[in-house]
């Protein structure tokens, strides 16, 4: 399975009742941001089924890229390193969230 940090507006992440992030929110704030870079939806994909952005972390290293990953409402990222936490509580703070990881603990509150 592996850990994951989520960007929520819920109370808890797993809550399925609660402010959600919206789509366009998300495109918007990856837009602005000169980190992210939308990542395209895979050839026969439903283009609304999720939305992704790359972010250049390691540049020391040939697969120095992180993804997170938008759907339904929350913001993942899978095995984030210290550079994509920083982001995700940037980016969290930007859209009037809070990064949360998989044992429900908050990050940079």
């Amino acid at each position: 399975m592996g850990y994951e940090l989520h960007i929520t507006r819920r109370d808890d992440r797993c809550d399925e009742e609660g402010a959600e992030i919206g789509r366009q929110e998300w495109e918007s704030a990856v837009a602005a941001d000169p980190d992210l870079v939308t990542q395209p939806v895979p050839g026969g994909w439903p283009a609304d089924a999720f939305s992704s952005a790359l972010m250049a972390t390691r540049a020391d290293r040939e697969h120095g890229i992180e993804v997170l990953h938008w759907d339904q409402g929350l913001i993942s990222a899978k095995h984030p390193s210290d550079v994509l936490i920083a982001k995700m509580c940037e980016l969290a703070r930007h859209l009037g969230a809070r990064v949360q990881g998989n044992d429900s603990e908050h990050h940079g509150s």
